[in-house]
C-alpha cells in the first residue's frame, strides 16, 4: 500500500508455524508440513483463492478414515456409528446446558471435559470397553480440533468460531504450504535471525531492539505467537494496557504434535488420507490417534502420526527414537495381521513446537473462563495507533487457522493505513515553516485553550475530538531558577481525565503507566504535533478559517470547566 516495510524474523526461515521440510533418503524424497497442513473448507477461504491464482493444485483430504483397535483389528462399522451417534448427543447436551446456564447465571463456566464425563455417566454412554475406546478417540479428535486438554476448554465458548467456518472440501497444497510462503514473500525485505527482544512506542514512533540492532518507525504489527506473549519474551515499553495483558492471560495456547516419516514404499494403500487408532490407555489416548497419508501430495511414501492432549506435552519429554519405535509397533500391530511388512523409515522427525521458543506452543483454543472477546482485545491497537497486532489468535471468526492468521494481516494492513492517513491530514506545505520559528510554540501557549497546574493545553481548532498539544512545565529540572517544557500529542477526552486529576506528579503517573505517553522535548516533537501546530498557527493568524461549531464547542468545554 505505498509503505516502506521490513519484516523482523527471529528463525533463519520465514514461515512461523507453516514449516515445509523436505524429506530425503535412497532415492525417495517427500515434502512434509509439519506446522500448519490443511486448508478447512476452500469455499471463501482467501488461501484457496491464492492457491488458484499461483497455480498450485489442491487435493482433497478425502473422509474415509477406518480405525483399528490396540490389537490391530477394524472397527465393527456399526459400533462405530452408534458412538459417533452417542458422541455427538453428549456434544448437543453440552450445549443445551450452557445454554441455560448462559441465560440464568451470567459469566459462569466450567470445562468442556467435566460437562461431557457427566453426561456420559448419567446417560451410561460408553459403558463398553470398546465404546469407551471409541468415544475416547472421538475425544481426542476434539483436543486435536482445539490444541488442549478437554479439562482446558471452556465450555460456554470453546466453539465459538463454528458459525464461520469455511464451507468446502478440506485440502492439502501439494509440495506442501511453504509454497505459499515463499510466493508472499517474494521481494520482501526480510531481517533473519532477528530475535525482538523489546518494542518502545510512543507518540514519535516506535523503537525495535533485535539481534543487537535498533529499527525505528512509525508503526510496528506485532505478529508472533500468544505464546510468546504469554512468555513475555518481548519487553513493551510503556507495559501494554492491563486489559490487553488479561486477554493474552486469559485465552489458552495448545500443543500439537507430528511424527512425520518418509518410507521407502507406500504399504498402507493409495486410497485413503486418514486412518485412525484406539488405545487402551484412557489418559494416552491422543497418542498417534490418527494417521495422515501424504503419499498423494508430498511426492513420496509419507505417513505423519498425529499427537494430541495430555499425549502431546508428555511427547516432548520422550526421545524420537522411541516415538518413532512405538509409531511402528502400532503400523507393525495394523499391518501385519494382513500380511503386509512394515519396512524401517528412510528418515522420521518428531516436532516440539511446546520447545520451540519462537513459538511456545501450537495454536489458540478458547480456556475456562475466556470468551471470543479476548480474540477481539488481542487484535486491538495500542500506543494510539503505534503497535498494531495479528496472527491466529486476534482472529475471532477463524482461530488457530492459517486463513484467519491471512486474514489478520489483511484487517492490521487496512488499519494501518487509515492511521496513517489520519495522521497526514494536513498537507506537508503547511507544516515546512513550523520548526522555524522557535519561539513558535511559546508565543502560541501566552495564550493556552486550558491550563491546571504546569499543565498547558493546545486544541485542535478544526476537530471537536482531536489531538491536543499539552505543555508541561518541569521546574527546577536544571538549575534552582531555571525551569523546561516538555511535550505530548494526547486526545481530548485524554486531557478531561487528566483535568480530575490532583497533582502534577499524578497527572505525569496517569500519562505514563494509563495513557502510555510519553513526554518530549521540542525538537522531538512527531509530524502529526508539528501538522496540529501548523493548524493552531494558521487558525489564530485567520480565526474565519475556523468552523463557528468547533469554536462553540471549545468554548463551551471551557465554561464547563471553569463552572467544575
Amino acid at each position: 500500500m505505498g509503505f516502506k516495510v521490513v519484516v523482523l524474523e527471529g528463525r533463519s526461515r520465514p514461515g512461523g508455524r507453516v514449516k515445509t521440510k523436505k524429506m530425503k533418503g535412497d532415492e525417495v524424497e517427500a515434502a512434509v508440513d509439519l506446522g500448519g497442513s490443511v486448508l478447512t473448507g476452500i469455499d471463501g477461504n482467501p488461501l484457496g483463492v491464492l492457491a488458484r491464482q499461483l497455480g498450485f493444485p489442491l487435493h482433497k483430504v478425502r473422509d474415509i478414515c477406518p480405525l483399528y483397535l490396540p490389537d490391530g483389528k477394524a472397527v465393527n462399522s456399526e459400533i462405530d456409528s452408534r458412538v459417533e451417534v452417542s458422541f455427538n448427543k453428549l456434544l448437543d447436551r453440552v450445549c443445551k446446558l450452557r445454554q441455560a446456564m448462559i441465560e440464568e447465571v451470567k459469566s459462569v463456566d466450567v470445562s468442556l471435559g467435566t460437562a461431557i464425563e457427566a453426561f456420559r455417566r448419567v446417560y451410561k454412554v460408553a459403558e463398553d470397553p470398546q465404546e469407551r475406546m471409541l468415544l475416547n478417540w472421538h475425544l481426542a479428535n476434539l483436543e486435536y480440533a482445539n490444541a488442549s486438554l478437554m479439562s482446558n476448554l471452556s465450555m460456554a465458548y470453546w466453539d465459538q468460531d463454528d458459525p464461520y467456518e469455511m464451507g468446502g472440501d478440506h485440502c492439502f497444497i501439494p509440495g506442501g504450504n511453504e509454497l505459499f510462503v515463499r510466493g508472499l514473500a517474494e521481494d520482501l525485505p526480510i531481517f533473519y535471525e532477528r530475535t525482538v527482544e523489546s518494542i518502545k512506542y510512543g507518540i514519535d514512533g516506535v523503537l525495535v531492539y533485535a539481534g543487537g540492532q535498533e529499527f525505528r518507525g512509525d508503526m510496528v504489527l506485532c505478529t508472533v505467537p500468544l505464546g510468546v506473549l504469554k512468555k513475555g519474551s518481548i519487553e513493551f515499553i510503556p507495559e501494554l494496557p492491563q486489559r490487553k495483558k488479561g486477554a493474552i492471560h486469559s485465552l489458552g495456547f495448545g500443543l500439537l504434535n507430528k511424527v512425520a516419516m518418509l518410507f521407502p514404499y507406500n504399504f498402507w494403500g493409495g486410497d485413503i488420507d486418514t486412518f485412525g487408532h484406539l488405545t487402551e490407555d484412557l489418559s494416552m489416548r491422543g497418542e498417534f490417534f490418527l494417521f495422515y497419508s501424504y503419499s498423494s501430495v508430498s511426492g513420496g511414501a509419507l505417513l505423519v502420526a498425529l499427537v494430541a492432549g495430555d499425549a502431546a506435552i508428555k511427547f516432548e519429554m520422550m526421545s524420537p527414537v522411541e516415538s518413532v519405535r512405538r509409531v511402528l509397533d502400532i503400523l507393525k500391530g495394523i499391518f501385519h495381521p494382513k500380511g503386509i511388512a512394515v519396512p524401517d523409515p528412510v528418515q522420521a522427525i518428531c516436532t516440539r513446537w511446546g520447545k520451540d521458543h519462537f513459538t511456545y506452543g501450537s495454536y489458540s483454543y478458547v480456556a475456562v473462563g475466556s470468551s471470543g472477546d479476548d480474540y477481539d482485545i488481542l487484535a486491538e491497537s495500542v500506543g494510539d495507533g503505534r503497535v498494531f497486532f495479528a496472527g491466529e489468535a486476534t482472529s475471532k471468526l477463524y482461530p488457530a487457522t492459517m486463513h484467519g492468521a491471512f486474514l489478520s494481516g489483511m484487517r492490521e494492513a487496512a488499519n494501518i493505513l487509515r492511521v496513517a492517513k489520519r495522521r497526514s491530514l494536513v498537507p506537508a506545505h503547511k507544516t515546512n515553516n513550523v520548526s522555524e520559528d522557535s519561539d513558535d510554540l511559546a508565543e502560541l501557549f501566552l495564550n493556552p485553550d486550558m491550563t491546571f497546574g504546569s499543565f498547558s493545553v493546545l486544541f485542535d481548532p478544526c476537530s471537536n475530538d482531536g489531538d491536543s498539544l499539552l505543555r508541561v512545565k518541569a521546574g527546577g529540572l536544571l538549575s534552582d531558577f531555571s525551569f523546561i517544557f516538555l511535550y505530548a500529542l494526547i486526545s481530548r477526552k485524554q486531557i478531561m481525565e487528566l483535568t480530575e486529576v490532583d497533582g502534577d506528579e499524578n497527572r505525569i503517573k496517569i500519562l505514563n503507566h494509563n495513557f502510555g505517553v510519553s513526554l518530549v522535548g521540542r525538537k522531538a516533537l512527531s509530524s502529526t504535533a508539528e501538522s496540529l501546530i501548523a493548524n493552531i498557527k494558521l487558525a489564530r493568524s485567520n480565526p474565519n478559517v475556523v468552523k463557528n461549531d468547533a469554536i462553540h464547542t471549545k468554548q463551551n468545554v471551557l465554561n464547563n470547566i471553569s463552572n467544575s
